[in-house]
C-alpha cells in the first residue's frame, strides 16, 4: 500500500524534498522553550529582505550557545550545567537545555547573530527569486 502524500498533485513533480522537509519540521516541533519571534525587516536600497528569529535565552552566555547550519537546518542549542556549589533554599529558575530548529528555504543565508540583554538575534538574508524564462524547442518526428 503505497502513502498518501501531501503533494501528491498530477502537476507538482519534483516536489517530494519539500514533503521530506514538512515531515522534518512536523518531528522538530517540541514544547515552546526557548520562546521566539520572527519578524521581517524590509529591504532597503543596499541589500535584501531580511528575516531576524530573536530568541529570549535569558540566563544563558555567549559561550552557552551554538549555532549551526546542518542540511538547510538553522539549530540553535543552549547547554547550561547545575552549579553544585549552590545551596538553594527555593529554585525556580532550573539549569535547562535546548535545541530549536528553523528549516531554511535554498539560498537563505545567515548573516549574524547578536546577544543582548537575554535576546538572542540571528539575521538571515531572503534572495530574490530570479526570473528565469526559457523556450524549449519542439521537435518534429516523422
Amino acid at each position: 500500500m503505497s502513502r498518501l502524500t501531501t503533494l501528491n498533485s498530477p502537476f507538482l513533480l519534483g516536489f517530494e524534498e519539500i514533503e521530506r522537509a514538512l515531515d522534518r519540521v512536523v518531528k522538530t516541533t517540541g514544547d515552546g522553550y526557548p520562546p521566539y519571534n520572527i519578524e521581517r525587516i524590509n529591504r532597503d536600497e543596499t541589500g535584501p529582505e531580511r528575516l531576524r528569529i530573536t530568541l529570549a535565552v535569558a540566563g544563558f552566555t555567549r559561550a552557552q550557545l551554538e549555532i549551526l547550519i546542518e542540511e538547510n537546518q538553522l539549530l540553535i542549542r543552549g547547554r547550561q550545567l547545575d552549579d553544585k556549589s549552590r545551596e538553594y533554599l527555593h529554585r525556580g529558575i532550573a539549569a535547562r537545555q535546548f535545541q530549536r530548529a528553523f528549516l531554511l528555504a535554498d539560498g537563505m543565508e545567515v548573516l549574524g547573530a547578536d546577544l543582548a540583554h537575554g535576546l538572542l538575534a540571528i539575521d538571515l538574508a531572503r534572495p530574490e527569486p530570479e526570473r528565469i524564462v526559457r523556450r524549449i524547442d519542439i521537435t518534429e518526428r516523422d
